[in-house]
């Protein structure tokens, strides 16, 4: 197997001009698919349950909430590890506009015709490290929504939605380069880095918890408005905003997968007033939790 991609072309922004082939929501039952590579690239995010990829000789964990790089020409296999099902958003796209995609089958390589001229190549700039250096990314809550605003107008393909799409998705690549390039430096310039990143996964698998900043700078041992400087550092967001954004993302998750009342769902991720909870929710999405179920169940 040649394993000599991927091809990359280092490029200023302006050059920058993605191309979406595909964009749609999937849900897969348990199991492993096939070996495959493909000629443009993919986000695989995943929306609920649990998958992996194995890639380059190493097995890539994926939970929900988690997104892997799929770059062009590389080896790659899929799999769904939770039970009954996984459900993913995925997105082919090019960064340079350089692919003439027609259909799915455009996408995957036939091992049995290999169009070696047909591989994209993946965009380098100076300031970031390409994306496929680091396979699998924690996006934002407005990263995840613009990745579905463009399964929306991939799916519905109003007037203009080629270049709403291009749009979109250089802003998607643009918060993935810069979350991870900020939280590299954080980390690697302060001592207190991974304390931070260990109290950030503690408020993701506990977003219910009174996380004020009194009770972060008192988990860090530092004052508060030390605490917020060296927290936006690393999080690249003040840390209120940072559990606001994981709350909502835990509310979207339970509104989708669960059947618990919606006052229990404000509860689940620490906001006891419904009322409250409605208000920062419909801010966040545009319509209130209910209306979200409802439109979540459909797509």
């Amino acid at each position: 197997m040649d394993q000599s991609f991927p091809r990359r072309r280092r490029a200023g922004f302006r050059e920058w001009s993605p191309s979406i082939h595909y964009a749609q929501f999937q849900t897969l039952p348990p199991g492993a698919l096939n070996l495959r590579r493909l000629y443009d690239f993919e986000l695989l995010y995943v929306c609920q349950g649990e998958a992996a990829t194995t890639m380059n000789g190493e097995r890539h964990a994926l939970a929900a909430g988690q997104l892997v790089f799929l770059p062009s020409g590389v080896y790659h296999r899929n799999e769904v590890v939770s039970s009954p099902y996984a459900k993913f958003l995925g997105i082919h796209f090019d960064f340079f506009d350089e692919l003439a995609i027609q259909t799915e089958a455009d996408m995957v390589v036939n091992e049995e015709a290999v169009q070696l001229d047909k591989f994209g190549e993946e965009a380098v700039a100076e300031s970031f490290a390409p994306l496929s250096e680091t396979p699998v990314y924690t996006p934002s809550l407005a990263c995840v929504q613009l990745m579905e605003q463009i399964v929306h107008e991939f799916t519905m393909r109003p007037p203009g939605y080629e270049l709403a799409c291009k749009a979109l998705m250089l802003n998607v690549l643009s918060l993935l380069l810069r979350s991870r390039s900020a939280r590299e430096a954080a980390e690697g310039a302060s001592v207190h880095g991974p304390k931070i990143a260990a109290l950030m996964q503690q408020i993701e698998a506990d977003p219910a918890e009174a996380w004020t900043n009194r009770e972060l700078a008192r988990r860090l041992s530092m004052n508060e408005d030390h605490m917020a400087k060296l927290f936006k550092q690393v999080a690249g967001m003040p840390p209120g905003e940072f559990v606001g954004s994981i709350r909502h993302r835990e509310a979207r998750r339970l509104l989708r997968e669960t059947d618990l009342p919606v006052e229990t769902v404000g509860e689940r991720v620490g906001y006891r007033d419904i009322h409250y909870f409605s208000r920062i929710f419909r801010r966040h999405e545009g319509i209130s939790p209910r209306e979200y179920r409802k439109l979540s169940r459909i797509l």
